[in-house]
C-alpha cells in the first residue's frame, strides 16, 4: 500500500489518538470567559471534589459543566473500565463557538448590535 493511501493515513491518525475518557459540549450558550471562571476552579481536582464545587457554585456555567463532568465520568466507567475513585480532571477548557448576532433598537432610529456568544467546552479525565 502506498504511504499516501487514505486507509494508511487513517490508520496512523487513529494510532495517535488520545485514549483518555472525555466529554465535549458544543454550542453551549455561555461565553468562554464565564465558562473559564468555573473551569479554573475544578482543573486538576479529583472528580468527587469537582462535583462538590460545581454543585454549590452559583454561576450558570457550573450547572452545564456539572452535567458534562458526569457524562465524562460515565464514559470512563463504561467505555474504559476505570474506577471512579481514581479519576481526576486532567484537562478542561472552553473554546470559542459561533456568535449569534442580534439587533437592539436605540434612540433616533439607530440600532446597536448584541452578540450572544457560545462556547465549546471539553473535559478530559485521567486516572491517578
Amino acid at each position: 500500500m502506498a504511504k499516501g493511501h487514505r486507509s494508511q493515513i487513517k490508520r496512523e491518525r487513529n494510532a495517535n489518538k488520545d485514549t483518555r475518557p472525555s466529554a465535549k459540549l458544543s454550542y453551549a450558550r455561555v461565553s468562554v470567559q464565564k465558562a473559564c471562571f468555573v473551569l479554573d476552579a475544578i482543573r486538576g481536582k479529583d472528580v468527587e471534589t469537582a462535583l462538590a464545587i460545581l454543585t454549590y457554585n452559583p454561576r450558570y456555567a457550573s450547572s452545564i459543566i456539572k452535567k458534562l463532568l458526569e457524562s465524562a465520568i460515565a464514559n470512563a466507567e463504561n467505555n474504559n473500565g476505570m474506577n471512579r475513585d481514581n479519576l481526576y480532571i486532567a484537562e478542561c477548557y472552553a473554546d470559542k463557538g459561533p456568535t449569534m448576532k442580534r439587533v437592539r433598537p436605540r434612540a433616533q432610529g439607530r440600532a446597536y448590535r448584541i452578540e450572544k456568544r457560545m462556547s465549546n467546552i471539553t473535559v478530559v479525565l485521567d486516572e491517578r
